[in-house]
């Protein structure tokens, strides 16, 4: 069978503990099955992890069915690609010693003759001080140091406790603000500058799908806390689904 198809998925949150775990890894995994024959590239989009760090000698434990599943996926040649997001900003090897290829927003990348612009969203566009601030932090790298300097035992409930007093975790549902949201400011100047085709993005947990005035599509994902929301492009148009 050729391969033609493009999926792209976002905010899975994996081991936040809302709803049913058990049950989103299950979903995620038999997403990435079910497009082992056609897939050609699969992006991950950020956040598909709801906390990740890694140190040098330490990864966070479970998570093996999806491991087993992506690694599958690349062994019949499908090439995946992630973004970090603002849970699993911390990853700076081990994805890529599994085969995954590390992709930093807002990347541009050519699909069968359309141009993309993809990233997890956060962060892009006029956003708030103190969202940039603390995404600094995130980023620091000083700092990152600093927290690997935790013992594991320490930094991983840390940062599990921060991830579960997040807006996710009480269950916020979020409103886009349309053509105010900084997103759709930097989307609109974005496409116009690099002609791109469309834009995909996570990270606000809801559903998005808009025509910008330079003719660009944005498409913004769910999150997969009670659905399994996933975008596909094959070739000609890009399609929002629920596996």
């Amino acid at each position: 069978m050729m391969r033609k198809m493009t999926y792209f998925v976002s905010d899975v949150h994996l081991g936040l503990q809302v709803s049913d775990p058990a049950d989103r890894e299950r979903r995620f995994v038999s997403f990435l099955e079910s497009v082992a024959e056609d897939a050609e590239a699969v992006y991950l989009l950020g956040d598909i992890w709801d906390f990740w760090y890694e140190y040098r000698d330490v990864v966070p434990k479970g998570y093996l069915r999806v491991f087993a599943a992506l690694q599958s996926l690349m062994d019949k040649g499908v090439k995946v690609y992630f973004f970090q997001g603002n849970h699993d900003v911390w990853t700076y090897s081990y994805f890529e010693e599994l085969g995954m290829k590390k992709l930093v927003q807002p990347a541009v990348v050519d699909i069968a003759g359309k141009r993309f612009c993809l990233g997890h969203g956060d962060g892009l566009g006029p956003v708030p001080f103190g969202y940039r601030f603390l995404r600094g932090v995130f980023h620091n790298r000083v700092l990152q140091v600093l927290f690997s300097m935790l013992h594991p035992w320490v930094a991983f409930r840390f940062g599990n406790g921060w991830s579960r007093g997040n807006r996710l975790s009480r269950h916020e549902e979020y409103v886009f603000k349309g053509k105010e949201e900084p997103l759709c400011q930097f989307a609109e100047e974005f496409s116009v500058k690099n002609e791109v085709d469309y834009l995909v993005f996570g990270h606000y947990h809801t559903d998005v799908r808009m025509k910008l005035s330079s003719g660009a599509e944005m498409v913004v994902l769910k999150d997969w806390i009670s659905e399994s929301p996933y975008a596909v492009f094959d070739g000609e148009d890009i399609s929002v689904k629920r596996h």
